[in-house]
């Protein structure tokens, strides 16, 4: 898969700042989407199409920043400050995950890192509740959680897989 290059200090900045705007939009949209079951702390996770389209068309550094960018606005867009801790948590671990499959596959299996990513996120995210509540019996939840991961990050990677390879396509038309 070929990597995005940016001509100037300026075309990166403009199009980081887009991407995080794209992904901060999917983050806001995503919440206002009721789910028809009612687990606690479970969401789609579509704004993570961002970050694995970001981790297989730009570096790594730059989908880390547009990462870092979502997570801190969207906590401050929520209005709750220990969001924060869980989303930054569970961002990291899905992120440096995805990031070292899709370097060990070759960008091959876009959609197995998206369930990669779901499921640690989730993990991540429950070592931040054992943390805050000095408890491990919060990964009890774990099973809960990683099963109802699974069809999210599926959702999530096969998008991305879709948009990486449109743009795939399109490059090699130019």
């Amino acid at each position: 898969m070929r990597k995005f290059s940016f001509h100037s200090k300026t075309q990166r900045l403009c199009v980081l700042a887009l991407m995080s705007a794209f992904a901060l939009i999917i983050f806001t949209v995503e919440a206002q989407i009721p789910l028809p079951i009612a687990v606690p702390g479970l969401k789609l996770g579509l704004s993570n199409v961002i970050t694995l389209y970001m981790l297989c068309t730009f570096s790594p550094v730059d989908a880390l920043a547009v990462l870092a960018v979502r997570i801190l606005l969207g906590s401050m867009f929520a209005g709750q400050a220990v969001s924060l801790f869980y989303s930054l948590c569970g961002g990291l671990l899905a992120f440096i995950a995805m990031a070292v499959f899709l370097r060990l596959s070759r960008f091959q299996n876009i959609w197995f890192a998206g369930v990669l990513g779901a499921v640690l996120h989730g993990v991540g995210q429950l070592c931040a509740a054992a943390v805050l509540y000095r408890s491990v019996y919060v990964f009890t939840y774990l099973a809960v959680l990683t099963f109802f991961s699974v069809f999210t990050g599926l959702l999530t990677g096969i998008t991305a897989q879709l948009l990486a390879s449109r743009n795939s396509s399109n490059n090699k038309e130019e």
